[in-house]
C-alpha cells in the first residue's frame, strides 16, 4: 500500500509510496543531516497512534503558538494569526489529528498557511486539505517541496499582502526562498515579526543572530546579512517571534538592525 511517509529528523512529508523513500533531501542537503542511526520515516497515521498532541498557547491577543508533544522532527513551533479577515497559520508542525482541526476551527478557522522555507514544510498538504486553504511558498524554494499539491500558491517578488495587517517579507539568507511575517496589529499595534529561521533569536536577550546552518554552525556571509537588514529596515516591530523559546517582545526592530551591523563587523573584522 502506498503511503506518504514521514522522515522522523525533519517531519517532512513525502509524496506517497510504496516504501519509504531511500533518503530525504531536505536531511541530506548540508544546512540539515542524516542521523547517525540513518534515515527513518513514518507516517501521520502511526503518530496518531502514538500519544501525541498539539498544545496552544495564546502568547499575546490574536497570537497563538502550536506545539507538539513529545517532540516531533525538528520541534518547531507554529503560529496562528487571528483577523477579523481570517486566521493565518505561520510555519507548519507535522503532526494534525481532529483535537487539534477542532480547536483552529473554534478559533475561526485558517484563511491561508504561510511557510517561512522548507524545514517547515511538515504535513502542509494534510493542513492545506484539512482547512480547504492556499499555502504559500516563495517560488525560490519550488524545488524543495517533497509532496505536491495544487493549493500551494508559489509567490515571488519582496513581499505579498495576506491581509490589509498581515504581509510576507522575503528576506532570503537561511533558504533562498526563505521569508519573515509582518503582522502590523501585534504588539498594541507597534508590530509583531515572525522569523523562521532566517533571523535566529539567539538566548542573550534583545539579540538576534544569522544561519546557513543551525546544526552545523555554518554562518551567512556579511553581504547576505546586510541584504536581510536591507529588507526589513523599512519596516517597524515591536516584537519578534521564532520558532523555538527564545523571543524579543520589547525593542525588536533595534535589537535586528544592532544585531546585523555587530554580525557583519566580526566577520569583516
Amino acid at each position: 500500500m502506498r503511503a506518504h511517509y514521514i522522515c522522523k529528523a525533519c517531519g517532512v512529508q513525502h509524496e506517497a509510496t510504496h516504501q519509504p523513500p531511500g533518503i530525504c533531501k531536505i536531511c541530506s542537503d548540508e544546512r540539515q543531516y542524516v542521523p547517525l542511526t540513518g534515515q527513518k520515516w513514518t507516517t501521520l497515521e502511526e503518530l496518531k497512534q502514538e500519544g501525541f498532541h498539539n498544545e496552544f498557547v495564546e502568547i499575546e491577543p490574536g497570537l497563538w503558538s502550536i506545539r507538539t508533544y513529545p517532540q516531533v522532527g525538528i520541534g518547531q513551533k507554529a503560529y496562528l494569526i487571528r483577523t477579523d479577515e481570517g486566521n493565518i497559520l505561520w510555519d507548519c508542525i507535522t503532526y494534525l489529528d481532529e483535537k487539534t482541526i477542532n480547536k483552529i476551527n473554534e478559533l475561526g478557522g485558517l484563511r491561508g498557511i504561510a511557510i517561512s522555507h522548507p524545514h517547515y514544510y511538515s504535513t502542509i498538504i494534510e493542513w492545506g486539505n484539512a482547512f480547504q486553504c492556499p499555502i504559500y511558498i516563495h517560488e525560490k524554494d519550488l524545488d524543495w517541496v517533497t509532496r505536491t499539491c495544487s493549493l500551494i500558491h508559489f509567490w515571488n517578488g519582496d513581499s505579498l499582502e495576506l491581509t490589509k495587517h498581515i504581509s510576507l517579507i522575503h528576506v532570503g539568507g537561511h533558504f533562498e526562498g526563505s521569508s519573515v511575517l509582518l503582522w502590523t496589529l501585534g504588539s498594541n499595534k507597534k508590530g509583531t515579526l515572525l522569523v523562521g529561521d532566517s533571523i535566529y533569536i539567539v538566548p542573550d536577550q534583545g539579540w538576534v543572530s544569522f544561519i546557513y546552518s543551525a546544526p552545523n554552525h555554518i554562518p551567512l556571509s556579511a553581504r547576505v546579512v546586510n541584504n536581510i537588514k536591507m529588507s526589513l529596515e523599512i519596516y517597524d516591530f515591536e516584537a519578534i517571534y521564532g520558532a523555538f523559546d527564545h523571543k524579543i517582545v520589547k525593542d525588536g526592530k533595534n535589537s535586528f538592525i544592532k544585531s546585523a551591523d555587530r554580525y557583519i563587523h566580526f566577520l569583516n573584522s
